[in-house]
């Protein structure tokens, strides 16, 4: 019987250190990614693919602002900026992994869908926005949003609310095309952040953590195995410090034991692992956390288990 893989894509597999951003850059990237899934989709693997947008909604905003300030152009709100970069983002996806299919002589056919998340009204996120979205400004900007200093001195950027994500709209499509044989793009950038109100979902400024999105979906379609893609081949203690050690294997008591102590950076480790305990929690079999290249290794990775 096959398995059922729910991969969420890290940041380098769409923009790499030093480049700008290029539409052609971006397919090449992901492409390279995609050529990585071979191995998987070889050994039977039914797979569905999230993915983080965080330098894309902050391009996105700013081509905004200056539509606004040289055309009159209204801006559009975060959760619009979300859904064109779902969309676009995608898009590039879906070329990737066509021309890695037909290469490989694989009939596996790609859906994308442009995907809700909903969150609580009253997550207590909203009250501590501290995710930094868009451009940095030389002076704090008056326009009713909440600004934080950077730290590095580089200015002033906006922060908005990183609530968690509770619902996942069409999910149980999403978990039918990938056991049709589709590969399923979903949940882009965490997905588009919606709430519940009595006249429907309603979106709102937020940015709901891709890896907990893609988590949340793994459980929710019955995910047999949940991979996590980054830029370093392990999960690490003592990163670049003194008594560095690669781990093999994470039980969720030690992944839980090493984040109380701080093991795990916030914003690059942490949030990772904290989708794999999630997973691990609710009735997954593993979640692996490695490189791209490691993919189809039977020791790839760090393995989070019960």
């Amino acid at each position: 019987m096959s398995k059922l893989a729910m991969i969420a894509f890290g940041g380098n597999a769409l923009l790499r250190s030093g480049q700008k951003g290029t539409f052609q850059e971006q397919v090449e990237n992901v492409e390279r990614t995609c050529e990585n899934l071979v191995p998987l989709l070889k050994q039977g693997y039914q797979i569905v693919i999230g993915h983080g947008n965080g330098p894309q909604v902050g391009n996105g905003l700013l081509r905004h602002q200056a539509g606004e300030l040289e055309h009159a152009l209204p801006a559009q709100p975060m959760d619009f900026c979300g859904a064109e970069t779902q969309g676009s983002i995608a898009y590039l996806i879906e070329t990737g992994m066509d021309r890695v299919l037909s290469r490989n002589q694989l009939d596996n056919k790609v859906v994308s869908l442009v995907t809700r998340v909903e969150v609580a009204a009253d997550d207590p996120m909203f009250q501590n926005p501290t995710k930094p979205v868009g451009p940095f400004y030389a002076q704090k900007p008056q326009d009713g949003a909440v600004y934080k200093e950077d730290p590095k001195g580089r200015g002033w950027r906006k922060v908005v609310a990183s609530p968690v994500p509770i619902g996942i709209q069409n999910v149980d499509l999403v978990g039918r095309l990938a056991r049709e044989g589709y590969v399923v793009v979903t949940v882009g950038g965490g997905g588009i952040p919606v709430v519940r109100t009595e006249n429907g979902l309603k979106g709102v400024e937020a940015v709901i953590d891709k890896d907990l999105a893609s988590a949340l979906c793994a459980t929710w379609i019955g995910a047999d195995e949940f991979y996590i893609l980054t830029d370093v081949p392990k999960v690490y203690i003592n990163f670049r410090k003194e008594g560095e050690m690669a781990l093999d294997t994470l039980t969720v008591a030690q992944a839980k034991q090493y984040l109380a102590e701080g093991q795990f950076a916030e914003g690059s480790m942490a949030p990772k692992v904290r989708a794999g305990i999630l997973f691990i929690e609710n009735g997954g079999k593993q979640c692996i956390i490695t490189e791209a290249g490691e993919l189809g290794n039977a020791s790839c990775g760090t393995r989070i288990v019960q």
